[in-house]
């Protein structure tokens, strides 16, 4: 992708001053012009009306449109015959949006398997299985792994395995027990978790196949009974992957990382595994941060297979945290760069930046305000509440609401929700953006439904009949005509 010489923003009439004030401040590397729509409310554009509506300075060769904005940039593109991106959702990003084109465009690759384990697979139902193991392939899992549980017995096991396989799904078997793999082996799994000394007969059964094993040290030894688990898989053939075994906290933990540094000083070439499931599991904390760090831990050693669950509740998401996690840790570390600014999708429950507008911003703002829709915005202090009439500003929600002199029920509603949600963002240190969702990360939902927004802000009226000067609905209005008052608007949130 070429860097641009010459940019286009689009935007509506309230938040032009302050994405002239960003772009200024951001002082970026091409020319800039500022397209301001005949709109008061930048989100309710749509990308046709705008093909329809903008003109475009010559030599521009890129226009940004509101992240908000509704429908295919190409619409534009085709009548402009410029590229159209869709920036960030909030103006306020802009800085950052422009800051790592360079990643951008070869972010995304990853050299570690994911191996996600169904825990206590012969107490579950085959359609429990199923649906686990599709919930952990739609989380970015390479190879889902079907946990025996020792002295129960799974005669459904070879079954189990078949089924899965059949749905296209890449299968493994986490057990000791000879007859348990050798089942796993004939109904096509192609991982097998874990042969040491105990159970190194089943070599003998895994001679000539393709099936990988785990190999692990006999139990309550050091990594030096490894090498005559690795000889005999080696004189059968029988390609390996070590794991050391990772500790939980309190139990050994950080020996328990020498020894993977230590196995791979042995066995430089030797493809490895780490059960990172040991350590999300067995700590109450979220794991989120934990898995990044385990995933990079990994990445520096060449660990290129990570077993991983989600049984407990904080580990909820596990998967596709690691999935996250894979893409970041190999960009930095086959960049050589700080895993920063990259990929902020594992920061949940903290914002990477918190983005407000300063009481100087928001009274500006509202001095342009005709209107008698409230704006709430939110800082790492108080919410503020404005329209042409009020500024509130506070911390008390009940008490901020009751300065609204809000009555008519929809309406309120609204305003509760939304004053909810910026007292939570308050609260958590987090970027608030009316009608927006609140950031979580890879957890983020989507924004509501913009028609919704438009029906419950606002305000009722005295229903006027076809006619009495009633404005226009459906396309000949809404979106593509400037709706003044007639619905809520979100003030300067939009490029």
């Amino acid at each position: 992708m070429t860097a641009p010489t010459r940019v286009l923003f689009v935007t509506g009439r309230l938040a032009e001053p302050a994405l002239r004030r960003v772009l200024s401040d951001m002082a970026p590397p091409f020319a800039c012009d500022v397209a301001v729509m005949k709109i008061t409310v930048a989100a309710l554009m749509t990308t046709p009306w705008i093909a329809r509506s903008l003109d475009v300075p010559p030599g521009t060769d890129l226009i940004v449109v509101p992240g908000l904005c509704e429908g295919d940039p190409e619409a534009i593109q085709q009548q402009a015959g410029v590229s159209v991106a869709k920036g960030p959702k909030d103006l306020r990003e802009l800085p950052r949006y422009f800051g790592r084109p360079s990643a951008a465009l070869d972010y995304g690759a990853f050299d570690i398997e994911i191996v996600a384990e169904i825990n206590d697979a012969p107490r579950l139902t085959l359609d429990e299985i199923r649906r686990q193991a599709s919930y952990y392939k739609d989380g970015g899992a390479d190879i889902i792994d079907i946990g025996c549980t020792p002295g129960v017995p799974f005669e459904a096991l070879g079954n189990v395995v078949a089924a899965l396989r059949a749905d296209g799904l890449r299968v493994s078997v986490d057990t000791f027990d000879p007859d348990e793999i050798r089942a796993a082996i004939r109904a096509g799994a192609e991982l097998i978790l874990s042969v040491n000394g105990s159970n190194l007969d089943v070599a003998d059964d895994l001679a000539g196949t393709d099936v990988r094993v785990v190999a692990i040290p006999d139990f309550g030894a050091g990594l030096d009974t490894l090498a005559p688990t690795l000889a005999r898989l080696e004189a059968k053939g029988v390609p390996f992957l070590i794991d050391p075994i990772l500790e939980p906290i309190g139990m050994g933990f950080t020996a328990s990382l020498e020894r993977y540094a230590e196995a791979r000083r042995r066995w430089p070439s030797a493809e490895m595994l780490m059960g990172i499931g040991n350590l999300t599991e067995l700590t109450a904390a979220d794991s989120t941060g934990v898995n990044a760090l385990l995933i990079a831990v990994c990445q520096e050693l060449g660990i290129r297979a990570v077993l991983t669950t989600e049984v407990i509740p904080w580990a909820r998401g596990a998967v596709r945290e690691v999935d996250v996690a894979r893409r970041l840790m190999h960009y930095a570390i086959s960049h050589h760069t700080i895993p920063k600014g990259v990929d902020d999708r594992l920061v949940t429950v903290k914002d990477p930046e918190v983005l407000t507008y300063s009481d100087a911003e928001l009274r500006t703002l509202q001095a342009s305000i005709t209107d008698p829709n409230f704006r709430i915005f939110a800082d790492r202090q108080a919410i503020t509440v404005l329209n042409n009439e009020l500024f509130v500003r506070g911390t008390d929600i009940q008490a901020i609401f009751e300065q609204l002199h809000i009555d008519e029920p929809t309406h309120a509603f609204y305003i509760g929700k939304e004053l909810a949600r910026a007292s939570l963002a308050v609260t958590l240190g987090k970027t608030y953006r009316q009608e927006g969702a609140l950031s979580w990360g890879y957890l983020t939902p989507p924004d509501d439904v913009k028609a919704e927004h438009v029906r419950l802000t606002q305000r009722s009226r005295p229903r006027r009949t076809a006619g009495s000067g009633s404005e226009p609905s459906g396309p000949a209005g809404g979106p593509h005509a400037d709706p003044g008052s007639r619905v809520p608007d979100p003030g300067v949130r939009e490029s």
